[in-house]
Order: C-alpha cells, then sequence, then structure tokens
C-alpha cells in the first residue's frame, strides 16, 4: 500500500515539475511527449491533487485557470479512464451526462451549419444555414442550467469533503462559454451579413464557442463527474438531486428511476404552530415567520460573521435561483471568482465599519433588479452577518400617476406555499 502511496505522490510532483514547464512557455507538444515519457499512466483525482497543490504552493488561481485548457490537452495521452459506472436513471450524475450528450449533439449540429456556410459564394446571404445556426445558438444558451447547477449544488458538496480546485478553476471557464455564447448571439442578430462575412465568424467565433464548450465537456466527463461518483456519499447525491429543481435541466429532462434516501424524502420543514418567536415588537410562530417570507417582494439571503451563507427566503418568483445546497457554504464560493473581489471589498467594508450599505442595480433576463447588502451588527455593535435583498423593481419603475382606489391587476395566487 505504501508503494503505492508513493508511486501517486511521485506521478503528481512530477505532473507539477511538467506543468510547469509548459506555463513557462514550453511547447505543448514538447509537454505531451514528455508527460508519455515520465509519467505513463494516471487518474483524474492525480491531475486534480496536482492543481490543487499548485495553488497551495502560491501559484495563482488565475493562472491555472487561463492554462487549464492546456493542462487538459496535454494530460490526455496519459488520462486512463475509470470504467463506467452504471447508474438509475435521474441520478443526479446521470443528468449531468445526458445534458452533455445533448450538448454535444447540438454542437455536431452547429459545426454542419457553418461548414454549410463554407461552401457558399461570399455575396451571398446564407439564409437556410443561418437559421440552423441560430437554431443551435438557441438551444446553447440552455447551458447555464447545467453550469448553475454545477456551480452551486455540485460544487459545494465537493467542498464540503474538502475540494476546492474544480470550483475555483471550472467556474472561470464556465463564464468564458457564457461570455462567448453571448457575443456569439449578438453576431447571430445581425440581418444583412454576407456569407463572406459568416465564414469569419464561424472561423472565429463560432469555432470558440465549439471549442470551449466541447473543452469543459471533456473535463466534465474524464474528471469532475467520476470524482464525484468516488468521493460522494448518498446524501451527497440526495442533496444535489432535491437541489436540481431550482435550477432546472438542459436541453433534456431527467430520468425516473432514482430517489434520494427515504430519510432525506421525508425530512421537511415540520413546523409546531406553537413554536413561538417573541420579537421586540410581537410575537410569530415559525409557520407564519416561513409564510411571511414566502410572499414578501424581495428575495432575502443572510451570510454570518463567519462569510457562510445561513438562510436565504424561498418566494415563487425568485431573480436568482437558490437551493438548500447554499446553505453553509462560503459566500465566496457562491459567486463567480471574477466578482469574488467584490464580495471581499463589501464584507471588509462592512466588518470594519467603513460602510453599512452597498447597493447595485442592473438588467437581467428583461427585468431591472435592485441589489442591496445590509451590514447586520448585535445589540453591542459587533458584525454579526450581511443581508442580501434582490428585488425585480421593473414594475414600480414604471408606475406613473396614483391608484387611490382598490383595483386587482394580478391573478389570485393558487395553491399553498
Amino acid at each position: 500500500m505504501s508503494e503505492l502511496i508513493n508511486n501517486r505522490q511521485h506521478r503528481i510532483e512530477t505532473l507539477k515539475h511538467i506543468i510547469r514547464h509548459l506555463h513557462s512557455g514550453e511547447a505543448p507538444e514538447e509537454v505531451r511527449a514528455r508527460m508519455k515519457e515520465l509519467v505513463g499512466e494516471t487518474d483524474y483525482s492525480e491531475i486534480v491533487a496536482m492543481e490543487q497543490e499548485l495553488m497551495a504552493e502560491g501559484m495563482p488561481v488565475e493562472e491555472i485557470q487561463s492554462m487549464c485548457d492546456l493542462h487538459s490537452q496535454v494530460t490526455r495521452d496519459v488520462l486512463v479512464p475509470l470504467p463506467p459506472v452504471v447508474l438509475p436513471p435521474g441520478h443526479p450524475a446521470d443528468t449531468l451526462r445526458r445534458e452533455n450528450a445533448a450538448l454535444t449533439r447540438v454542437l455536431g449540429e452547429m459545426h454542419l451549419a457553418m461548414a454549410e456556410i463554407q461552401t457558399l459564394a461570399d455575396d451571398t446571404i446564407p439564409e437556410g444555414a443561418l437559421l440552423k445556426w441560430r437554431h443551435c445558438y438557441n438551444d446553447l444558451m440552455d447551458i447555464d442550467k447545467h453550469y448553475q447547477r454545477k456551480e452551486h449544488a455540485v460544487f459545494s458538496r465537493l467542498e464540503a469533503h474538502g475540494i476546492t480546485g474544480p470550483s475555483k478553476v471550472m467556474w472561470a471557464k464556465d463564464d468564458d462559454v457564457r461570455a462567448l455564447l453571448k457575443e456569439m448571439g449578438a453576431a447571430l442578430a445581425v440581418t444583412d451579413a454576407t456569407a463572406g462575412e459568416w465564414k469569419l465568424v464561424a472561423k472565429t467565433l463560432g469555432s470558440a464557442v465549439a471549442n470551449a464548450m466541447a473543452e469543459m465537456i471533456y473535463k466534465e466527463e474524464n474528471i469532475l463527474i467520476p470524482m464525484c461518483l468516488n468521493t460522494f456519499t448518498e446524501e451527497d447525491w440526495g442533496e444535489i438531486w432535491l437541489a436540481s429543481p431550482h435550477y432546472g435541466c438542459c436541453l433534456v429532462e431527467p430520468g425516473k428511476g432514482y430517489h434520494p434516501p427515504e430519510k432525506m424524502l421525508r425530512e421537511g420543514l415540520h413546523l409546531p404552530a406553537s413554536d413561538q418567536i417573541a420579537f421586540p415588537t410581537g410575537t410569530l410562530s415559525l409557520k407564519q415567520m416561513v409564510g411571511i417570507f414566502s410572499v414578501l417582494p424581495v428575495d432575502l439571503t443572510f451570510v454570518d460573521a463567519d462569510d457562510r451563507v445561513a438562510f436565504y427566503s424561498e418566494a415563487l418568483n425568485r431573480v436568482f435561483a437558490r437551493s438548500r445546497a447554499i446553505v453553509g457554504r462560503k459566500v465566496q464560493h457562491c459567486h463567480p471568482p471574477k466578482s469574488v473581489n467584490v464580495v471581499d471589498q463589501i464584507l471588509d467594508d462592512f466588518k470594519a465599519k467603513r460602510r453599512d450599505v452597498a447597493e447595485f442595480w442592473i438588467h437581467f433576463q428583461d427585468r431591472f433588479v435592485h441589489i442591496r447588502y445590509f451590514a447586520v451588527y448585535d445589540e453591542v455593535g459587533a458584525y454579526a452577518g450581511t443581508l442580501e435583498v434582490t428585488q425585480d423593481a421593473s414594475r414600480i419603475r414604471a408606475l406613473e400617476g396614483e391608484r387611490r382606489l382598490l383595483s386587482y391587476d394580478t391573478p389570485i395566487h393558487q395553491g399553498g406555499n
């Protein structure tokens, strides 16, 4: 056993040494050849360990993020795929795999549409091929559901097992895909470009989107999913399954056949009516509080003094999806890497009492969204946490004049909370 452990650590050290040469500018082909000669074979766990150790030794996360696609390319020849695990339909890992298969199919259709454009005369308008390309783009935009579920539900469980590398590196690459898709969508909105112009878009932007998405699919299939299958408990998968409806599925419907442990299905928010909480201004039962939070026209999230998500409200029409998987998670890990510095700045200012409110407003999915962060202090003035209040302010922003008479303009709420 000790020999196996030593061999594994030796391979990780060798991987780190070779990858440092890649970062210093050595040609990927030379690095790949050296990898085959010195490493021979490795598996996903050693590649993840290699990247985590490089970060622990001081290599900036941004450098790992910028080079991780090259890491993947130069290690493919030595990566030993694990035997496929048979999963029941609807298991979260099965759904991730089926989504990746669907995305791969759409990428193939997009390649065909772009190849068709390459065969046309430069001065023509490629209406048919362009329509196919736009349909593919619409389908590919569904990937945000896949990424959000991975970033919030899956990464949170990995972090609970002490594995933080994927969330630091993969999330940034997810954001790169999102940015490329947005750019391609803007290009595809143009209506009067010629085939010659579309050929250039296909060779540059279209190829960049396809390559970035295919690279992430490879990483998920060969590194992320096998790692999760070998690491997660049944309870971990149960939490991911329970959280998944908050994000939706990408291009496919989840199969039927998997269920989390019975205990998790039975557990819920069972609140006795007599369970009262006394406030300085009155008393409420826990059931009443849950009801109040569910109808508030704002979304609330509370982060405690240790920067961990302690609570979020659950209303019917949240602006940003939340799931129970984020409770207990470091708030820095709930945001894309490029915005973590803003999160840290707000928290640092609140803790130091330099500020007690931070405010943003953005356009999000055709809505005008108002986001505010409030510092919360206890009775002696010590920092107790941060409250995030998010509101879809589109309707309020559009109000004019006055309404002084009763008038209902929204449908009656159906169903319970």
